[in-house]
């Protein structure tokens, strides 16, 4: 992907999320790795409405050298491209919304991962989401954790695609802005599933047991 074809996708990635709800006001943040550095949404933008040419370029080292200025999260984009790539070394897109119902199961009781096995598609499309505990947005600490999540998660054989920001919302990655969104629509269409069971009251879904996800990892490739 070059450059120009980067900065049409980040803006067509956020005006398909905006119009769909998945982001709202100026919540989120886009960004694309290039072999020169980086592309990144400028802050305090509404992702329904970028201009290509306003998108904030930064070298390889993460300093600006042009556009409007980069969204504080580039630290935190930064250090999920280092790790990530370790263990999928075609990840070249980090998007960060606030979506709805993600960041609701995250209001209540603490936990290790937001979701359980609900669907399959969520096991092959998203797998393991673990949840990092609350910091102000842009904290350095919050970046050291994802970093070491995504390094344990990757050690044991089952690498990630997606984190939880504990009131904040899911940070996904892959490959091109299109796949990354396809992560981030499952992960939220599966809280939301979540979420409609707790509002029914009815009783907590069971996940997929074992021999059903061990069937999803032989035939489908999936990394839980």
């Amino acid at each position: 992907m070059t450059e120009t074809q980067a900065r049409e996708e980040i803006c067509r990635t956020g005006r398909s999320l905006f119009e769909r709800g998945y982001v709202h006001a100026t919540a989120g943040n886009i960004s694309v790795r290039l072999d020169d550095g980086f592309l990144i949404t400028p802050t305090d933008a509404c992702l329904g409405f970028l201009d290509p040419a306003r998108l904030a370029k930064l070298d390889a080292q993460g300093r600006q050298t042009s556009g409007d200025r980069a969204s504080k999260t580039i630290a935190l984009h930064m250090r999920i491209y280092a790790a990530a790539r370790k263990f999928d070394t075609d990840t070249a897109c980090v998007i960060h919304t606030h979506s709805t119902h993600c960041v609701a199961l995250t209001l209540n009781t603490p936990q290790d991962e937001l979701l359980p096995a609900l669907t399959p598609y969520f096991v092959m499309k998203v797998g393991h989401v673990p949840v990092i505990a609350y910091h102000r947005p842009g904290a350095p600490e919050a970046a050291e954790q994802v970093a070491q999540a995504i390094e344990r998660f990757g050690n044991s054989g089952t690498p990630i695609r997606a984190v939880m920001l504990t009131r904040l919302g899911p940070n996904v990655w892959h490959d091109t802005p299109a796949a990354a969104m396809s992560v981030l629509e499952e992960l939220e269409e599966t809280a939301r599933l979540q979420m409609l069971t707790q509002a029914a009251g009815t009783a907590t879904p069971a996940p997929l047991d074992a021999d059903q996800i061990d069937e999803l990892r032989r035939t489908f490739g999936a990394r839980w």
